[in-house]
């Protein structure tokens, strides 16, 4: 259930489109902000609200990595397998972070902090193999940054 602040947040960017499909992606960013992931009930109110067809909300949803279409720990970690992390090492990341952590991918640890998944590109080729967590990227990454980066994050 989307509150009253998300819709006006949606509102206020669906004026700024001349057709409200086009306000789509952002709404529903804001859903997901909201709820922590995109169920298939916000889909379809976020449809509603916008006044497509609920399968156009799921077709974009299920096509871009950033949503979350099944819940996630707090830290969402998206390691890059393209071709040049995967050239530096991403595949063996993958497989230290699934070690350290305890989980395979998708899954979520025991304490509710941490969920890993593998995407294609996140656009830092230059400084691979990398990560984004949330929304923050880690480049250049060694299982020495993965330790550190994850010890800070288990802290909070």
């Amino acid at each position: 259930m989307l509150s009253d602040q998300a819709k006006a947040e949606i509102t206020k960017i669906r004026a700024r489109y001349p057709h409200p499909r086009s306000a789509l992606m952002p709404a529903l960013s804001i859903a997901q902000k909201e709820n922590g992931w995109l169920s298939p009930e916000a889909m379809s109110e976020v449809a509603e609200f916008l006044d497509v067809p609920p399968v156009e909300a799921a077709a974009v949803a299920s096509f871009y990595t950033m949503y979350r279409l099944k819940p996630t720990g707090k830290y969402l970690i998206q390691v890059c397998t393209n071709i040049s992390c995967s050239l530096l090492g991403a595949e063996h990341l993958v497989e230290y972070i699934s070690r350290k952590l305890g989980i395979k991918e998708g899954e979520i640890t025991h304490d509710g902090k941490f969920t890993w998944i593998s995407v294609q590109c996140l656009g830092s080729c230059g400084t691979a193999p990398m990560m984004q967590i949330n929304d923050d990227y880690y480049e250049n990454l060694t299982e020495e940054k993965i330790d550190q980066i994850l010890s800070e994050l288990a802290s909070n």
